[in-house]
């Protein structure tokens, strides 16, 4: 298909950077508007607007005409409805990255994108760190996007992206701990487990903004239903080691104090579960596609043994792991 001029707001990090290599490979126009303060080199060939969306930033785009918007970095409704504002005008159609945290807890297993979504209780912040409001404040944002560009936005709401180059260690915890060896405590075997490799989620939304879509998708898989056995499994066939999981189980992790998900990582309790249930069948109608788990677990621990030690953040100190896997009599 014929170049297509594309705006990514962000694209330096994790998600937007994905997308942004993608574009290239494909041929695309791609400008960037980016603070310049996260890897401010990458992508020479790309057009780089240096700018700070929330001070004046969105200037720079104003009258500017585009095939097509990727907001990769929108977590406040005031700061995606005056980007969409902005480029109304001279746009064709804005990708905005939101996330299946707009359904409210617990999530019903099988949601898809007509469940309700999260509601804000109390005034919407403009700033700041979303926390516990993140989920809420996505919905809001989808909503402002639509006022501003109706009939024209493609909400995208990933679960847990992983692979090369995320930030947060949640799911790189996994591949680096059981290249190690031994025994490695873990929650419940047959947990559900969703995620998406932040490479197939580019691809997608390209995809989808190549065709010119719109509308709603979770974006979120693999296709058959996957296990935090299976997830576990998959990091020892690529990395090649003796990692013996120990499953501790829900009660005793919830004994020992064990923070979910934020400690220990990918574990939810059984009550919250469906947020690692919900329904993707519409993106993989639309065309959306999986690598295999054994692929992204093999790129993340390449990737991640390139990242200086002081990046690499486990989240359950080996200290603290030895710990449980002693009360548990390993």
């Amino acid at each position: 298909m014929a170049a297509l001029r594309l705006l990514v707001v962000g694209g330096t990090r994790f998600v937007g950077r994905h997308l942004v290599a993608e574009a290239l490979r494909r041929g695309h126009d791609v400008t960037l508007l980016t603070r310049g303060r996260t890897n401010p080199d990458l992508f020479p060939e790309a057009e780089r607007l240096r700018g700070d969306r929330r001070q004046g930033g969105l200037e720079l785009l104003r009258g500017r005409p585009f095939d097509a918007v990727f907001d990769t970095c929108g977590y406040f409704p005031a700061e995606v409805r005056a980007l969409a504002s902005t480029v109304a005008p001279s746009v064709g159609q804005l990708t905005f990255v939101s996330s299946i945290s707009v359904y409210p807890q617990p999530v019903a297993p099988g949601t898809d994108e007509s469940a309700a979504v999260e509601v804000l209780d109390g005034p919407v912040p403009e700033s700041g760190e979303p926390g516990e409001a993140y989920g809420a404040l996505k919905a809001l944002c989808e909503r402002a996007a639509e006022d501003e560009l109706p009939g024209r936005v493609l909400h995208v709401r990933p679960g847990l992206v992983v692979g090369p180059h995320d930030p947060t260690d949640r799911f790189t915890y996994w591949p680096r701990r059981i290249a190690e060896g031994g025994p490695v405590l873990a929650a419940e075997r047959s947990q559900p487990v969703q995620l998406i490799d932040a490479r197939d989620l580019a691809a997608f939304m390209l995809d989808l903004s190549e065709a010119g879509r719109t509308g709603v998708f979770n974006a979120t898989g693999p296709t058959r239903a996957t296990t935090m056995e299976q997830v576990l499994t998959a990091c020892v066939a690529a990395s090649g080691s003796d990692a013996e999981p120990v499953w501790a189980g829900e009660a005793f992790l919830a004994e020992q104090g064990v923070e979910s998900w934020s400690e220990l990582p990918l574990w939810v309790p059984a009550e919250f579960a469906g947020f690692l249930q919900v329904d993707a069948s519409r993106a993989r109608a639309a065309g959306l596609r999986f690598r295999p788990l054994t692929e992204t677990v093999a790129d993340t621990l390449a990737w991640d043994a390139t990242r200086p030690p002081a990046e690499r953040v486990d989240l359950l100190a080996r200290e603290r792991e030895r710990e449980l896997l002693r009360a548990l009599g390993v």
